[in-house]
């Protein structure tokens, strides 16, 4: 299924790559959900929900222990500082009321009398609860009724269906909130919201699903969650109100704006939408750039494949398969046989592939020897003659070898497949060794090795490619992996007497080139390090 077609009621002509900082908000609502057991934990909650920018409270009643109907909602209602919209979940719709439905249902209708600006009613008892209030529903109360689908994401016939179900059952604003089983699943639930004639909510569950939480502000969605806290959600894949106000600029989306992201998996530790949505910020770039958990990148793009969608940075495990889905590809990173930057042509949407990790990477380590050697930059590189072992075959790997025998280093490659090692050895006329075989790799004194694979990176942070003792004979190790910053090969080394590079240093390096393939902009190099500082 192709995406470009779904965006064609929301192009938005525009003369140039900026905008200016009284830009347009958008309409679209941020919901905090509150969840405490207590109404006195409530009204705490819905006040931090305020001071942090909140335009309504989800007040979710099953969450409550003791719970005096028309004393709390009368409470909730009158310390509320924002507009309230009242839920009372029952388990057999993703909740936690389990008792009598028609007690339930009068709940909902007694907050309504008391004053709720919203109720959200599931499309089951919808039809029923609306005909019972028809001739007595204040004015200022509208109904959301609500569908979940906790096993998948359907058609967009079957979307179009439900949607057209949930209108006929009275309700003044659709919601339906789908699962993820791949990020291509969100696309359908934007073609709905992108031509909905009615006010709607369409998100989709689960980390493959943020973008639809992040884009509805794009796509024309009423409203969106977003918690107080990490990990406190109402349903899966909810954002914090801080990332979105303050990571992806919520309130400054609008139809124009262009999205880019980070094509992995895993893909969550990214720090690349802190580093762009941060520089798009400060110049006023019209863009957002988000996480982007892809399984299938070939699928990705053929789905998503508007102009909208402007431009990407790619990491594991896609570097490789993503030079078979650009239209052309960068000379360099041809060569590589990997691409960690593509940008979609706007004139055509064709998609153009480049490689920015042996730069970033080569640069830092570079940088690394002479600070070691004290001294300045000459006209050979400190890699030249340097025996450089090089651990992983992919596409972080290809570039880092690539980049080492342009410089004129000899090049070692490890790594648990050795037909990989040697195939890739073949290729930068190198060496190839089986992971294991390195640890009693010592040839000689001064070498460089770095870590291309994720080992050690989080969650586990225990893990290291090559042991301590087989550390002595290195003068520099770098590791690709940023998340920690210092990871157990980093640190041994480092006891070990070796300077240490962190992948963090390449992560900058490589983002320069790539921010300025996505604006047309020079790279704000000084925000980039001070952005990156914090972590």
């Amino acid at each position: 299924m192709c995406f470009r077609f779904f965006f064609f009621f929301f192009q938005v002509a525009s003369g140039s790559k900026l905008v200016s900082g009284s830009m347009r908000k958008n309409p679209t609502l941020i919901c905090v959900p509150i969840m405490g057991e207590s109404v006195d934990k409530m009204v705490v909650d819905m006040g931090k929900a305020n001071a942090s920018g909140a335009d309504l409270v989800e007040i979710r009643l099953d969450g409550l222990k003791n719970f005096n109907p028309r004393e709390n909602i009368k409470t909730l209602i009158k310390e509320s500082p924002v507009p309230t919209l009242f839920t009372y979940r029952p388990i057999w719709e993703g909740g936690q009321y389990d008792g009598d439905e028609n007690k339930r249902v009068d709940v909902l209708r007694l907050a309504m009398e008391l004053g709720a600006d919203y109720i959200d009613v599931e499309l089951q008892v919808a039809r029923e609860f609306n005909d019972s209030v028809r001739g007595k529903k204040p004015e200022k109360c509208k109904v959301i009724v609500s569908s979940h689908n906790y096993q998948y994401t359907p058609s967009v016939e079957d979307l179009s269906n439900l949607v057209a179900r949930i209108q006929a059952s009275g309700a003044d604003i659709v919601k339906f909130a789908t699962t993820a089983l791949d990020i291509t699943d969100v696309a359908r639930v934007f073609q709905i919201t992108v031509h909905s004639q009615v006010p709607i909510i369409g998100l989709v569950m689960g980390e493959r699903g943020l973008i639809s939480r992040i884009l509805c502000a794009k796509f024309g969605g009423f409203l969106t969650f977003g918690t107080l806290e990490n990990g406190i959600v109402s349903a899966p894949g909810q954002p914090t109100i801080k990332d979105l106000l303050d990571l992806y600029n919520f309130r400054q989306m609008g139809p124009d704006t262009k999205v880019f992201g980070i094509i992995g998996k895993p893909v969550g530790h990214s720090k690349s939408p802190i580093l762009y949505n941060e520089a798009f910020k400060s110049v006023g770039f019209n863009g957002v750039f988000v996480h982007l958990l892809v399984d299938d990148i070939a699928k990705f793009f053929q789905t998503y494949s508007s102009n909208d969608f402007a431009g990407f940075s790619c990491t594991i495990p896609h570097k490789e398969a993503a030079v078979k889905c650009c239209d052309e590809v960068d000379t360099v990173a041809k060569s590589i046989g990997a691409v960690n930057c593509i940008i979609r042509r706007q004139s055509d949407g064709k998609l153009f592939g480049y490689n920015t990790d042996y730069v970033g990477a080569i640069s830092a380590i570079e940088d690394g020897l002479r600070g070691r050697l004290n001294v300045s930059g000459g006209v050979s590189s400190a890699l030249a003659g340097k025996l450089f072992v090089v651990i992983g075959a992919g596409g972080a790997g290809k570039a880092l070898a690539y980049g080492a025998k342009a410089k004129g280093a000899r090049v070692v490659i490890a790594n648990r497949t050795y037909d990989r090692a040697r195939e890739l050895a073949e290729t930068v006329g190198g060496h190839a060794l089986s992971l294991a075989d390195l640890e009693n790799f010592n040839p000689e004194d001064g070498m460089i090795l770095a870590n291309t694979t994720s080992i050690g990176m989080q969650p586990k942070v225990d893990e290291t490619p090559i042991p301590k003792h087989a550390l002595g004979h290195y003068a520099l190790v770098f590791d690709a992996v940023y998340t920690p910053k210092i990871t157990r090969l980093l640190r041994e080394a480092e006891e070990s007497g070796a300077t240490i590079v962190s992948g963090l240093e390449m992560f900058i390096g490589q983002a320069y080139e790539q921010y300025e393939r996505f604006t047309g902009l020079p790279a704000p190099k000084e925000l980039f390090q001070k952005t990156m500082a914090k972590y």
